[in-house]
C-alpha cells in the first residue's frame, strides 16, 4: 500500500472518510496536509506519503469529527490587552473597527489574521511598497520588464519610475506615463495593489481614497488587509482550526507560497494563546 499526492482512486477516497476530510478521491495538497497532521500527531515520519504503518493507524481510527464552529464573539469581549507588548499599541488600536466591519468574528481568526499581516509587512512596520531596487535587482526581480541589464539602470534606484513600468497597463491602471503604477502602488499591511483594487476597497470608506491613496498606508493598513481576508473568503480558511495546516492553508492564499511560514505559525500561536 502506497498512496502519494497526485493518486485517484477508491483508497484514497477510503482515506479521505478516515481523516474527516472532503471525499473526493483525488490525493491532493489538502490530503497531503491531513496526512501530515496525522503523522505527526501520531508519531510518524511526516512526510505525507500513505506507507502500510500509516495506512494501518489512520484506518484503525475513528473518523474526525467535523470541527466545530468557533463561536463569534463582539470585537469589544476580544482580550486585547493581552497582545499590549506583543504588538504596538496603534495596531491594537485598529483592531475593534476592523473587526466590526470585516468579519473577525472569533480570537482564531483574529490569530490568524495578525500573524499573516505582522510577517507581511515585517512586524507592522511597512505599510507601502519599497521599489527601491538595482539594476540587478530589476533584473532578478522583474525580468518581464527589464530582460536586459542595460534597461534596468535606466530605472535603478528610481522607485516612481520603476512603480509606473512595472504597473502599467495592468490592474485598471493607465500607461507608464499615466503615473497610476506609482500612484495605486502596494500600501497596507498586505499590500493593495493597483487602481481596480483602490476603487473597490474605497466603497468601504468614507474618504475618496483615489485622490488620496495614501491613506491606505496611514490610517487604513489594517482594514485593508481584512478587506482582503473578506473579499476572498479567507475567514472559511481560518475558522478551519489551530493546527499548522491552517496556518500553512492561510499563509498560500495571502502570500502564493509558504514564504515565511515557520514564522507567520509561530506567531500565530503566540497571539491565539494569548486571545483565546
Amino acid at each position: 500500500m502506497l498512496l502519494k499526492k497526485g493518486d485517484n482512486n477508491e483508497q484514497v477516497r477510503q482515506l479521505q472518510v478516515k481523516l474527516g476530510i472532503d471525499v473526493v478521491g483525488n490525493f491532493g495538497p489538502k490530503t497531503e496536509a491531513a496526512v501530515k497532521a496525522f503523522q505527526s500527531a501520531n508519531g510518524l515520519t511526516a512526510d505525507g506519503i500513505v506507507g502500510p504503518a500509516t495506512w494501518d493507524k489512520i484506518m484503525g481510527s475513528t473518523p474526525a469529527a467535523p470541527a466545530a464552529a468557533p463561536v463569534s464573539i463582539p470585537p469589544s469581549e476580544f482580550k486585547l490587552a493581552a497582545l499590549k507588548g506583543h504588538i504596538p499599541d496603534n495596531v491594537i488600536a485598529q483592531i475593534p473597527d476592523t473587526a466590526a466591519k470585516f468579519n473577525i468574528t472569533n480570537p482564531l481568526r483574529l490569530a490568524h489574521f495578525l500573524a499573516q499581516i505582522g510577517h507581511e509587512s515585517g512586524g507592522f512596520r511597512a505599510t507601502s511598497e519599497n521599489l527601491n531596487y538595482s539594476s540587478k535587482g530589476l533584473v532578478s526581480i522583474f525580468k518581464k520588464y527589464f530582460p536586459t541589464i542595460q534597461l534596468a539602470e535606466a530605472y535603478a534606484r528610481k522607485p516612481e519610475k520603476i512603480a509606473n513600468k512595472v504597473y502599467a497597463n495592468r490592474m485598471a491602471n493607465g500607461n507608464e506615463a499615466s503615473g497610476d503604477g506609482w500612484k495605486y502602488r502596494g500600501r497596507g499591511y498586505i499590500q493593495l495593489t493597483g487602481k481596480d483594487n483602490y476603487n473597490k476597497f474605497n466603497s468601504e470608506v468614507p474618504e475618496d481614497i483615489l485622490a488620496t491613496p495614501d491613506l491606505v498606508a496611514t490610517k487604513y493598513p489594517m482594514m485593508s488587509a481584512a478587506w482582503f481576508f473578506n473579499r476572498n473568503n479567507l475567514w472559511t480558511i481560518c475558522d478551519r482550526g489551530a493546527d499548522d495546516a491552517t496556518v500553512t492553508a492561510v499563509t498560500k492564499r495571502v502570500n502564493g507560497g509558504t514564504i515565511g511560514l515557520a514564522d507567520r505559525i509561530k506567531h500565530f500561536r503566540e497571539y491565539y494563546n494569548l486571545l483565546k
